[in-house]
């Protein structure tokens, strides 16, 4: 494996300066050559000035936050990251490597997750290159090789756990968005780790039940929810009513027998659990007995 070198290489402005001169001290040995009408003359400086012509291939930028890996007929030579302009061998390839933070944004995958029900799930990474050999070398091309492995730790993450919890059950695709971010964050990191990236953030942008299977999926959500609502609903009645019957006790406000209880108890549970406002009722029955 091809680990990253750093190169130090001098600032081009100082070697402009020397080329130009140099140039400059060429162009008049030319002259000098040409009006003495010495050939030998002539034929050194013109072949000095070609190399002079040479060595301006030499010059080249490094921008901020940018890195130029540089080759010598194939070899890997280093990689120099101080910008500004610099100059190294003119016979160096000098490939650009930006180690900016990056975005990408996977399309919409259409999955299963660990209960085999169909879901549509997408995820954002923020990725940047850290070693500028690994990425270029490792790899054919670093940028494809992030996308695909990004969406195929991202189909693997979603089989691994299911859209939303049940009961006994941990972590989940809806209801634990941190977790789950972490061990997707991990699970590309592990991939990308051959091609010098580092994955900075991972997390899901979009998830949703299959349109096929939404519908059914809403209507069981409501039924939980009606489920969940009546028995905390139950559990409060229950309570009061119990309250109910300790205080009147307490207090000797009245005594009741077994029977009197239990429609008592009836009474102020279908009150309190009714979703309509109670309609009071007058028992006249005795009044005319």
């Amino acid at each position: 494996m091809i680990r990253e070198k750093e190169r130090k290489v001098p600032s081009g402005y100082l070697m402009l300066v020397v080329l130009l001169a140099a140039q400059l001290a060429a162009f008049y040995g030319v002259f000098l050559n040409l009006r003495a009408i010495s050939i030998p003359g002539i034929v050194v400086t013109v072949v000095i000035s070609i190399m002079i012509l040479i060595l301006w291939a030499g010059f080249f930028m490094v921008h901020p936050n940018q890195a130029r890996v540089l080759q010598l007929f194939g070899a890997y030579a280093g990689t120099a990251r101080e910008p500004g302009l610099r100059w190294a061998n003119p016979f160096y390839t000098k490939k650009a490597v930006s180690t900016r933070v990056r975005n990408f944004e996977s399309g919409q995958l259409k999955v299963n997750d660990s209960r085999g029900s169909p879901i549509e799930i997408a995820a954002v990474v923020v990725w940047k290159v850290v070693d500028t050999a690994e990425a270029i070398f490792e790899v054919d091309d670093f940028e494809e090789f992030v996308n695909i492995q990004s969406e195929s730790a991202l189909r693997n993450l979603s089989t691994s756990y299911p859209y939303e919890p049940h009961e006994g059950e941990g972590v989940a695709l809806r209801s634990h968005p941190t977790e789950i971010a972490h061990a997707l964050r991990k699970e590309i990191q592990d991939r990308l780790e051959e091609a010098g990236v580092n994955v900075l953030e991972a997390r899901i942008s979009h998830l949703a039940y299959a349109p096929e299977i939404a519908n059914a999926m809403l209507r069981r959500q409501q039924a939980s929810a009606i489920i969940a609502a009546r028995t905390q609903i139950v559990a409060g009645a229950v309570g009061m009513v119990r309250m109910a019957l300790e205080q009147l006790k307490a207090e000797d406000v009245v005594e009741l027998d077994e029977e009197r209880k239990a429609a008592m108890v009836g009474n102020l549970l279908t009150v309190l659990c009714s979703e309509e406002a109670a309609q009071p009722v007058l028992n006249t029955g005795s009044l005319y007995s």
